[in-house]
């Protein structure tokens, strides 16, 4: 049985996002973006809600293999490797390696779960606060960078309600500290 991750960049006060939706948050240099790569060759599934498959389908781009540096091409590689499961009511595709659901989020994911090994994860505040209250996620880890946004799409969203148990702390380059965490019943 997979186990289910949910795991983003966020700000101390904990946005995802800033206030007009974009990603405010400091690009992650060579170091950290290497974490962010091996994370994500570890993951069996990549499970994205609209907004953060769309922002992600930058790493689809032929591109990114010829202007990007080494770790941009390494992580471009590991996205396109892994096979992704896109939620949406709005999309009416998805790219390569990529299947879209617009219905019965909880099934499918339970699904999933059951039938596959290793680690997947989730990315999408929306995605994963139903996750969440279905209990669906097994670990959340919030990658804190020193900086405050001030508003924006927050990492937990308004009305969740989650008791967790920490699983530990690390320090991670760029002033970021991964916080990880459990549900605690």
């Amino acid at each position: 049985m997979a186990r289910i991750v949910y795991a983003m960049l966020t700000s101390l006060d904990g946005y995802i996002a800033g206030p007009d939706g974009d990603i405010a948050l400091p690009v992650p240099e060579e170091e950290l973006h290497r974490h962010f790569n091996d994370m994500m060759r570890q993951t069996s599934i990549a499970l994205c809600g609209r907004r953060i498959y769309e922002a992600m389908r930058f790493w689809d781009s032929p591109d990114r293999e010829t202007s990007a540096s080494e770790v941009e091409r390494d992580f471009a590689h590991a996205w396109r490797d892994t096979p992704k499961i896109v939620f949406s009511t709005t999309l009416r595709e998805v790219g390569p390696n990529a299947r879209l659901v617009q219905g019965d989020v909880e099934n499918v994911v339970r699904s999933l779960k059951s039938e596959a090994d290793g680690q997947i994860t989730v990315a999408g505040a929306d995605l994963a606060a139903h996750l969440a209250r279905s209990g669906l996620i097994d670990e959340y880890r919030l990658y804190m960078h020193p900086v405050v946004l001030g508003g924006g799409k927050p990492y937990f969203q308004s009305g969740l309600s989650l008791r967790l148990r920490p699983l530990g702390t690390e320090s991670l380059t760029q002033g970021v500290t991964l916080l990880r965490y459990a549900p605690a019943g």
